[in-house]
């Protein structure tokens, strides 16, 4: 999957110039390779995009969620909570005043991606899924995510990192669905369920 392809033609037909185009490429690979990035990285935007285009025609607005995967974790720093909204105000500051996109979506999809709870727009739905489909891999891949997202929080020692973990698990759990479509709830719901019971023993 070439990310720089995908990326550069979304802009474009978002009517952003070719010279800005290769400046935010360079400004988002930076941003998504930095070495603190474990999990939160290119390699979870691929992903993502393999589940994008595999549900695009679902989608209302498939450019405004295309470009909220990009940069939905722009901004993402362990120790703070507000990485979502920065990310989202981000993503708008790129966009020139008469993009060929709703802004106001893509700010609430972006947003959205911090709470994982059900959204009333549908396209936000698909968004958090894929955001949150990593949940339901094998075991192995299963245990490889949660590992990096312990490097992510090495700041943190394990009486801390520990129950706040498993306390973010445990919320997952304790809602009706983990995902927000049906489709995905189908597919997915039971092994992420087994995943993450799972990990919170280990945790705990």
């Amino acid at each position: 999957m070439n990310l720089e392809k995908i990326y550069s033609d979304l802009l474009f037909n978002i009517g952003i110039s070719a010279n800005e185009i290769q400046q935010n490429w360079l400004d988002l690979e930076k941003a998504y390779s930095k070495k603190s990035r474990h999990y939160h990285n290119l390699s979870h935007l691929k992903e993502m995009i393999e589940s994008f285009e595999m549900y695009r025609d679902k989608l209302e607005n498939p450019s405004e969620i295309l470009f909220s995967i990009f940069y939905h974790d722009f901004v993402y720093s362990a120790s703070k909570k507000n990485n979502e909204l920065k990310s989202a105000e981000y993503a708008l500051a790129i966009l020139p005043e008469n993009a060929k996109l709703d802004k106001q979506l893509v700010f609430d999809a972006i947003c959205a991606t911090q709470l994982h709870a059900h959204n009333t727009t549908a396209d936000i739905n698909w968004l958090i899924d894929f955001d949150l489909k990593i949940l339901s891999k094998e075991w192995e891949d299963y245990k490889i995510y949660f590992e990096q997202i312990r490097k992510e929080y090495h700041i943190y020692p394990d009486f801390l990192y520990k129950p706040g973990r498993a306390k973010a698990l445990k919320h997952f759990l304790e809602n009706e669905f983990i995902f927000q479509t049906a489709e995905f709830r189908g597919l997915y719901e039971e092994k992420a369920r087994k995943n993450i019971e799972k990990e919170i023993l280990l945790l705990t």
